[in-house]
């Protein structure tokens, strides 16, 4: 089985109107028993005004999917002084916490820059198969060489971005509008 841990996958225009529409997805965990992973590129403006409080005012939360939306995670770009364990590497750049103690301490003692977390609310699933089910279907083109700091700030615009750096028929899909059906 090829693992897809690490990888940015981006939705096709064939997926219509449904919650992954033009979403950017970064693979967190890919295993024979199924795999999860975050959007990138949806901002949650509801739960970013209820995290404001404890960090900065400016904050972005991300919808990460829509898996158990209460719970947040924190995807980190190197690593947190106080994540001795409690986290999950992503890849040799990005690891994965939950740990929203430590996080807001390193923040809030000015130990470890905001800019270098995404936080986001829930999760996205899929069962065994399932994603490798979806890709031969063509729901999600897997991006290949696409260099993108993935903490930083990123909205609906990154999904059309990307399929335009890609090219050749990707350029379409940039294009198209979300309701297929109209085109």
């Amino acid at each position: 089985m090829k693992s897809y841990k690490g990888s940015l996958l981006l939705s096709t225009p064939s997926r219509g109107e449904d919650f992954f529409a033009r979403s950017v997805v970064l693979i967190a965990e890919h295993t024979e028993e199924g795999a999860f992973g975050f959007i990138l590129n949806k901002p949650d403006y509801q739960a970013s005004v209820m995290l404001r409080e404890f960090l900065e005012p400016t904050l972005t939360i991300y919808e990460g999917g829509p898996v158990e939306k209460a719970r947040f995670s924190f995807i980190i770009k190197d690593k947190l002084p106080q994540l001795d364990e409690g986290y999950h590497r992503i890849n040799q750049n990005y690891q994965l916490t939950q740990d929203v103690e430590s996080v807001i301490k390193a923040v809030v003692e000015n130990d470890f820059p905001l800019q270098n977390i995404k936080v986001l609310s829930g999760y996205s699933g899929w069962s065994a198969g399932q994603l490798e089910e979806e890709i031969h279907n063509k729901s999600w083109i897997l991006a290949k060489n696409i260099l993108l700091d993935i903490t930083q700030e990123a909205g609906p615009s990154l999904w059309k971005k990307i399929m335009q750096n890609m090219g050749g028929e990707h350029l379409l899909f940039a294009n198209a509008p979300v309701d297929v059906s109209l085109n």
